[in-house]
């Protein structure tokens, strides 16, 4: 049995050590086409380029302990925030507390802070360290195209010593997504000075004007588009229907590669069911770990486009899926009362005595943590004119079955998907573009309340759509060389 199981593993090493060579192979191979396409653009280095923010989705940020320096999310070996430990909960989680003072500005304050884009994602199997790619597609892609980053050294190829043009924004994505689109705000001005500077010693320019253009993955795409609209505003300080672009004074081009737009039936299968990696070497997230998390409550779908239902039943629709007492109702999440559950925020709150105290503070939270998705809904959906100067792109899949609509049984509260709809396999092509035809009456022509300057849709995985050469191709054409309002 023991010889039989080494040979098992021994295989699925191979495969995936087969699968990161020959995708290594041909990715190379395609780009260096793509720098014989790019090469004098790549090499043109001049201040009216625009030096380019990568900024990764959910899960694309490495995240380390200050305190202790271990690692929370991004590295699964011996030295790991074990989700199923007191303390490796405690560190994954953001602190639940019935203080509501962090409502009105959902940034919580832990020792845990993000540290880098997680170019890769390295796990143990075995034994043997394994390295699984994440965004280096997207930073590669950029370094075909002259783009020279300041953190990720990419050896293939020779950037020249003019100046850093492209920067990698790292986040807790964890937090409230408004929180991180403050952040943004102050990564920029100081990116803009780290530029400016450059401008100054190589060209001789003073306080040189200076836009960025941003490639955003998923939930890095709805933060990016965020701040393009509000800024560093948060949530309760927006005026009611305005959108006043204060972000895109920043920015040029957004290029927002599979955006959850209308949300994804995924955030709300994490919120309800934990979040499974799906890799056996890979632990298992329970949902009252998830709970914690703002940002996962504002990716949910929209109530309007019905995508859960009572029963199997598609003509009943969950008419309000942020109604906070929908989900104490229903035990969803941190208001679950099983053995799980408790054990967990008891982890969680070891300072609170009775557990009807600690299902109170998680009732507590997790009705803020909705009110807040609500209005972060509010304020992404409404319609508003994009400002001159300002160009958004859309790369989105469209070729793999996505869950779009769910099922809810009404007596026990489970979540099973229904109906599924082309996209990338956790973003549908309708909420990426925000399709307001969905659950509607049909019509013929596309209705969002997004101004698209472009989009283009390509066969692929959700986090793996960057890799491809159509996406390469097109993403540096529309940074390099096509012609800008």
């Amino acid at each position: 049995m023991q010889n039989i199981t080494s040979m098992r593993m021994f295989a699925v090493i191979c495969l995936i050590s087969t699968c990161l060579l020959s995708a290594c192979a041909t990715t190379l191979k395609e780009r260096s086409n793509l720098k014989r396409i790019y090469d004098k653009s790549a090499q043109y280095h001049a201040p009216d380029r625009n030096p380019v923010i990568v900024i990764p989705g959910i899960l694309g940020s490495r995240l380390v302990d200050n305190e202790t320096g271990m690692t929370v999310w991004g590295a699964f070996r011996k030295d790991f925030a074990d989700p199923g430990s007191d303390e490796g909960a405690q560190l994954i989680a953001l602190p639940l507390s019935s203080d509501l003072a962090h409502d009105n500005n959902h940034h919580i304050e832990t020792s845990v802070r993000s540290d880098g884009v997680l170019e890769s994602l390295q796990v143990d199997l075995a034994g043997i360290p394994i390295s699984i790619q994440a965004y280096a597609g997207i930073l590669n892609t950029l370094g075909a195209g002259g783009y020279r980053d300041e953190e990720l050294g990419l050896n293939s190829i020779d950037y020249g010593t003019d100046h850093f043009t492209c920067f990698q924004f790292d986040y807790d994505w964890r937090q409230d997504i408004p929180s991180n689109a403050a952040r943004l705000k102050i990564f920029i001005d100081q990116k803009r000075k780290d530029v400016q500077k450059n401008y100054r010693e190589d060209y001789g320019i003073e306080n040189a004007e200076v836009k960025f253009d941003i490639v955003a993955h998923s939930m890095g795409g709805i933060l990016s588009r965020y701040f393009a609209r509000y800024g560093a505003t948060d949530l309760d300080a927006i005026p009611a229907g305005a959108v006043p672009w204060l972000g895109a004074k920043d920015v040029e081009r957004l290029i927002l590669v599979a955006p959850p737009n209308a949300g994804s039936l995924e955030a709300m299968d994490q919120l309800l069911n934990g979040f499974n990696t799906g890799r056996p070497v890979l632990p298992y997230y329970h949902q009252a770990l998830i709970g914690s998390f703002p940002s996962v409550y504002q990716l949910l779908p929209r109530s309007r486009h019905k995508p859960l239902v009572w029963d199997g039943d598609t003509d009943k629709p969950v008419k309000d899926l942020l109604n906070p007492d929908l989900w104490q109702k229903m035990k969803w999440g941190l208001s679950g009362e099983d053995k799980k559950t408790d054990e967990i925020l008891t982890s969680l709150m070891p300072g609170v005595e009775s557990m009807t105290d600690r299902r109170k503070i998680a009732r507590i939270y997790q009705k803020a943590a909705l009110r807040r998705a609500r209005l972060f809904q509010m304020a992404m959906d409404s319609p508003a004119q994009t400002p001159e100067g300002f160009e958004m792109f859309l790369v989105a899949g469209d070729n793999r079955e996505t869950p779009s609509v769910a099922s809810i049984d009404t007596s026990s509260g489970d979540f099973k998907i229904l109906q599924y709809e082309l996209g990338d396999e956790t973003v549908t092509r309708a909420s990426a573009l925000l399709d307001e035809r969905v659950g509607q009456t049909w019509e013929p022509k596309l209705v969002s309340p997004i101004g698209w300057s472009s989009t283009m849709f390509i066969p692929g995985k959700h986090r793996t759509i960057t890799n491809g050469p159509i996406f390469e191709d097109n993403v540096l054409y529309w940074l390099l060389e096509e012609p800008r309002e």
